[in-house]
């Protein structure tokens, strides 16, 4: 069977994939959540012209001769605090003293610093001077934020799909909303297959390992913004594997995901179990580490099994399933953002696109990267030391000491 690019193998996977439901939440419960519809302004921001200082709403005209030698003097006529609806209308020669963020008055196209004025008692509840002098000219619209500058009504303020992080969210309050309409969050349901594991804090027995995999593939599942649902471990059984499997029926999960237990061995029961209740391809993929790639669905749940080893489950994580968790949960699709970093040594690689660990800093403008030891895929140390994966493409197999090559920062 021919290896599949790992770009084919994600638009497989992707394909296959639709959003869950929907649910209205309050924005207090919003925070990374995925908007499922797009949002309209209904009103412009700001909703009306005011000030960006405190200082003093004029007529830019009136200071068009002001210079340190021909100081011009205004008659100060009213005081304009935020939150308030000024009545007056200025005349030539007046000015009114305005809080930021204070409606500009009829008349009104600038507004002066408090502190380019003559005015300098800044205390709270400072009388209102009679009048003040300038010494500076003033060009219309200074210091002012005209009504619409950051919205108008009718436009989309935010698109469907779009993750909601703290300043949209205030965006939405600014846009009159309480409550919006989101993306359930996925479940995905995960369990690990082997005789060989053991629980977390378990002491060690004789060929024996911990079950790592799961408690790193569920903070991945988390950090997508799914929620999880632990199966635990099964035992190389059948009757073991159908019984966690079926749980995620019984709990409606939207994916079901497996470290471990899908290849072709005597003891790996996934692969039969799932097939048994749906349909699984079992994919070689052209990338290192994680060539062993399933994806199929059991009982129309989704399921996608990643190889036993921590690294290679890792990676086939960040370059399958969290984007397939995405297209579950409704996220616009983005291109992950990749830097050019530079290589301080040679790296050799067997052709297959590989995903290398590497800490990568900066020095004179450039990103340099190093790779952090042994790259074998039972190494979760050198991940742990790693802030980021080398790319190097699929037909590369040496690239030479300070060329560069993409990657993402972890």
């Amino acid at each position: 069977m021919p290896l599949l690019s790992v770009d084919e193998a994600r638009e497989r996977i992707l394909a296959r994939l639709t959003p869950v439901g929907t649910e209205t939440i309050p924005l207090t419960a919003c925070t990374q959540r995925v908007l499922a519809e797009d949002i309209i302004a209904a009103n412009d921001l700001p909703p009306f012209d005011n000030s960006s200082m405190d200082g003093f709403a004029l007529r830019a005209a009136d200071t068009a001769r002001a210079a340190p030698a021909s100081p011009v003097t205004l008659r100060v006529v009213a005081d304009i605090p935020a939150g308030s609806t000024p009545t007056i209308s200025l005349a030539p020669g007046q000015a009114a003293r305005i809080m930021t963020g204070a409606p500009l008055p009829a008349g009104a196209d600038a507004v002066i610093p408090v502190e380019n004025t003559d005015f300098h008692d800044r205390s709270a509840g400072a009388p209102l001077p009679p009048t003040i002098t300038i010494e500076k000219a003033l060009q219309p619209g200074e210091n002012v934020r005209p009504r619409g500058m950051d919205i108008h009504a009718g436009e989309i303020a935010l698109q469907k799909g779009a993750v909601l992080n703290p300043q949209g969210i205030g965006l939405l309050v600014m846009l009159g909303f309480a409550q919006v309409e989101v993306y359930k969050k996925p479940l995905v349901a995960l369990l690990s297959s082997g005789d060989e594991l053991l629980k977390a804090g378990a002491p060690l027995q004789p060929g024996k390992i911990r079950d790592s995999n799961s408690y790193m593939l569920a903070s991945l599942v988390e950090s997508a913004g799914a929620e999880i649902l632990r199966l635990g471990i099964a035992k190389d059984s059948r009757e073991s594997v159908h019984g966690l499997i079926e749980q995620a029926v019984q709990h409606r999960a939207d994916m079901i995901l497996s470290s471990a237990g899908v290849s072709v061995g005597a003891f790996d029961y996934v692969k039969e179990v799932v097939e048994a209740g749906g349909q699984l391809d079992f994919w070689r993929v052209n990338m290192r580490p994680g060539k062993p790639l399933a994806f199929g669905e059991y009982k129309g749940i989704p399921f996608i099994g990643l190889p036993g080893n921590p690294v290679s489950a890792f990676v086939g994580f960040e370059v399958f399933v969290r984007d397939a968790i995405g297209r579950l949960g409704g996220r616009l699709f983005r291109n992950r953002l990749k830097v050019r970093v530079r290589s301080e040594e040679e790296i050799t690689s067997d052709g297959r696109e590989s995903y290398l660990r590497a800490v990568v800093r900066e020095a004179d403008g450039q990103f340099i990267a190093k790779l952090t030891g042994h790259q074998g895929s039972g190494n979760l140390l050198s991940l742990v030391q790693a802030n980021a994966l080398l790319i190097i493409p699929a037909g590369v197999k040496c690239v030479p000491a300070r060329q560069e090559v993409d990657a993402w920062l972890l």
